[in-house]
């Protein structure tokens, strides 16, 4: 066993952590926080996306002891204290961009990555950009409009 010291949605952690767990499993199994999802386990499909040190990273393909010393946000982390969503939750919320929501976390956190380190002026760059995240019921068009209303709201 190791000792895994992180910071995790702005509060300090400090966990014991087997050297082959990956981020994924340490976030769900050993911090209990369910809303990063496990899908392909080959980082194919976007479900396990969470931001490290505010950049996103499919969690399945990063081992846990990687995080050492580093912040790392999940989706449970994005709302504020109060419960207001963040900007892009509001917006996937209103866009109708979810259906069943298992890749709604991840699509999320892709989303706010994209925003904050990418361009996403048009529909077309948008969708290459979140090409790494995959979602079986939406077609990505409500989606897509969750995004752009969620960029617009982030840079006012």
């Amino acid at each position: 066993m190791s000792t895994l010291t992180l910071q995790v949605n702005g509060k300090a952690s400090q966990r014991a952590v087997e050297p082959p767990t990956l981020l994924v499993q340490f976030i769900r199994d050993t911090l209990g926080l369910t809303g990063t999802h496990v899908g392909c386990d080959t980082g194919q499909c976007g479900a396990c996306t969470v931001h490290l040190d505010g950049r996103a990273v499919k969690s399945c393909s990063v081992l846990a002891l990687q995080a050492q010393g580093r912040e790392l946000t999940t989706i449970e982390g994005l709302a504020a204290k109060d419960g207001t969503l963040h900007p892009m939750q509001a917006a996937f919320n209103d866009c109708h961009g979810l259906q069943c929501g298992f890749c709604t976390p991840g699509m999320v956190m892709s989303s706010i990555d994209l925003v904050q380190h990418h361009d996403c002026s048009s529909e077309a760059k948008i969708r290459e950009a979140l090409e790494g995240n995959l979602c079986r019921c939406t077609g990505y068009q409500n989606i897509v409009k969750a995004v752009r209303q969620g960029a617009a709201a982030m840079k006012a």
